[in-house]
């Protein structure tokens, strides 16, 4: 996740999320659930002021390595997933200058890339610049005051009493199983930073709207499977799969030099919890194209669909939405002569996760925008332009 700042407009949080797909339950009390989401995601987070007495060292840190003494594999996920780069170069060669000239936005990414108050700068002595470049780390979500938040236990079990237990045990509630947990970064609120009359960050309300959620699919169903610390996405490409498929067909098995080939491309947004993709910083790029027996492409015969919420790199104007709801598919249809080399179709499905950052991040350099940031941006530039990959490659033969 990154944030970017806009080109002479108000700074906005952009956040990268990804396609889930997979089976969950029910969760009850809603109510009950928003109560507590709205109380353990108030912004900025509190400070959490001096540990308990007897708390040690290790019960009063902050830091997810000293989590990680006790929960290893927590731990090692973590360090694998997006939240654990939350404040990568992206992020932090913009804030360099940004503190300078618009604090307020800097505190905004903030908000959501390093939440808690000891990872903000402007709290002083409580403020852990290590901590902070570890982005959204494990107290973010559960830790508030020194007390620890978590899930109800998978299966009962006897436990010690609180004063026997590690940081005196732990407050477990189903709000940490619950999409509503997920969306204080991953919604807009509706007076926030909307186009064409939607939020910019709109994943959460694309899930109320989804299938999953008429199911009692969560957000953590497919981002936590098993409560793994993964938050798999966009990024991944079992992930994506796992919730959108592509079908293809065309009007015969064979053709004849010169027939008009037709095919139809479908690409089925069957398990994804929300718009595919969500928001506005991934591509997708269907293309089909005429190939000889070696595979190499028939000049003239390739055509493209793109599939995504572009908008301008100044976050001014939406340019145009093809993404695909919930349970819905986009269709394209192919039409082309057969030549004389043509043997196949061939049809691929590639995916540019950080489609809007490669941009951004090259418009800001050539602008000279990045100031001292410069370096970071070109980090979080290269990065950006590795990370595409192809989804679907498929070929059927048109003669004989």
């Amino acid at each position: 996740m990154r944030c970017l700042r806009p080109f002479g407009a108000a700074a906005a949080l952009v956040l990268v999320i990804s396609s889930p797909a997979g089976g969950g339950s029910t969760r009850p009390d809603h109510a009950l659930i928003d109560a507590f989401v709205g109380r353990h995601w108030k912004h900025p987070v509190a400070p959490q002021g001096p540990p308990p007495r007897g708390f040690s060292p290790l019960e009063a840190s902050l830091r997810p390595s000293d989590c990680g003494t006790c929960h290893p594999s927590q731990y090692a996920d973590w360090k694998t997933s997006v939240h654990a780069r939350s404040m990568s170069p992206g992020v932090t060669g913009q804030l360099v200058d940004m503190w300078r000239s618009d604090k307020e936005s800097a505190r905004l990414c903030l908000t959501c890339h390093a939440p808690l108050a000891e990872q903000q700068p402007e709290n002083g002595a409580a403020f852990d610049p290590a901590l902070q470049r570890q982005g959204l780390v494990c107290a973010a979500c559960h830790v508030r005051g020194h007390r620890r938040f978590g899930p109800p236990r998978r299966t009962a079990s006897a436990s010690a009493g609180p004063e026997t237990l590690p940081h005196r045990g732990a407050t477990r509630t189903p709000a940490f199983l619950a999409s509503q947990f997920c969306a204080s970064c991953h919604q807009f609120t509706s007076d926030g930073f909307a186009l064409n009359g939607k939020p910019l960050e709109n994943t959460y309300a694309e899930w109320t709207a989804s299938p999953a959620a008429r199911e009692g699919r969560q957000c953590q169903d497919c981002h936590m499977p098993e409560r793994r610390h993964l938050w798999r996405g966009i990024h991944d490409p079992g992930m994506v799969r796992s919730g959108v498929y592509l079908k293809l067909a065309t009007a015969m098995q064979y053709y004849r030099l010169g027939e008009l080939v037709r095919a139809r491309i479908t690409l089925v947004n069957s398990g994804v919890g929300h718009h595919f993709p969500t928001y506005v910083t991934p591509r997708v790029v269907v293309r089909a194209t005429l190939v000889d027996a070696a595979g190499r492409e028939r000049p003239g015969t390739g055509e493209e669909w793109v599939i995504a919420r572009e908008v301008a790199l100044d976050l001014s104007t939406e340019v145009f939405d093809s993404r695909i709801a919930a349970g819905e598919r986009a269709s394209f249809d192919y039409r082309r002569r057969l030549d004389a080399g043509a043997a196949r179709l061939r049809v691929t499905v590639t995916v540019l996760p950080d489609y809007f950052y490669t941009r951004f991040f090259e418009s800001l350099l050539g602008a000279g925008g990045a100031g001292e940031g410069a370096r970071e941006i070109r980090e979080a530039l290269e990065v950006s332009r590795r990370t595409a990959f192809e989804l679907y490659r498929r070929e059927l033969p048109l003669t004989r």
